[in-house]
């Protein structure tokens, strides 16, 4: 039998199982609020065209409104000032958007502060476990933010001081943009970054560095508790939207049982 056979019998007989990793998209999904005086995404809403009515009577659809960067969805180099003429979403080689991933969980950590940083020496300790990231994988880190995803208030998690989420501090964004080549950077939390890295130095490291060195961002993930730390592979969706600095993204992944 040939690999892609051999793959598909094992997705009939649930030795290979298939894992949404997808937030739903709705317009209650949370969505990154930035102070002023910058401005914000909105989040989706449907505008009916027809539902079975004198404007289409044998059809319902719908216009999206929406952000780029809104729900579980997938930030491109061009989206940050460090990649300004990097690649679009739309331009991204389809060969990156499948791979293996490998998934780094600091659940006890940020139980215990939800400012919590991921700096290189995790990430050391994970591969003397584990073995070295591979080159092209996937990196997700496993918060259990995600179970946070149905309250907006304790998603974004934030005070009068801002937002307090996990995140890669500004040496650990550096680290696995200069000694590793992954091909993207994934998150439980409402963007790559932890909430304080706005006063980092870069601001927002994970932006700066990854996205400059051409890594992808991916954000707003869930069931991570259902993925192995490594031999899963990693299947990434976004829209093609031409000049797109991102976009929502259907993100699952196959994981041999």
């Amino acid at each position: 039998m040939s690999v892609l056979s051999d793959l598909v019998a094992a997705l009939g007989s649930a030795d290979v199982e298939v894992v949404d990793l997808t937030a739903p998209l709705g317009p209650s999904t949370p969505v990154l609020q930035l102070p002023p005086p910058f401005a914000n995404t909105i989040p989706l809403s449907l505008e009916a065209v027809s539902a079975f009515d004198d404007a289409g009577p044998a059809w319902k659809w719908n216009n999206i409104h929406t952000g780029e960067h809104t729900g579980t969805h997938l930030d491109a180099p061009a989206h940050w000032i460090s990649a300004k003429d990097g690649e679009t979403v739309d331009v991204i080689p389809p060969s990156k958007l499948v791979g293996p991933v490998v998934v780094v969980d600091v659940r006890a950590q940020v139980a215990d502060d939800p400012d919590f940083l991921l700096e290189p020496a995790h990430l050391e300790a994970w591969e003397a476990e584990h073995g070295r990231i591979p080159d092209g994988a996937w990196l997700l880190v496993r918060t259990g933010w995600s179970a946070r995803q149905e309250d907006a208030a304790a998603f974004l998690n934030a005070d009068e001081n801002g937002p307090h989420t996990p995140g890669p501090s500004a040496q650990a964004a550096r680290w696995l943009a200069s000694e590793r080549t992954i091909a993207g950077f994934g998150v439980e939390t409402v963007g790559i970054d932890a909430g304080a890295a706005g006063g980092f130095e870069p601001p927002f490291p994970a932006h700066y560095f990854l996205l400059e060195a051409g890594t992808y961002g991916l954000t707003q993930l869930r069931n991570l508790d259902r993925l192995p730390a490594t031999g899963a592979v990693l299947v990434v969706s976004p829209l093609p939207i031409v000049g797109g600095t991102g976009s929502p993204a259907r993100v699952f992944a196959l994981v041999e049982r």
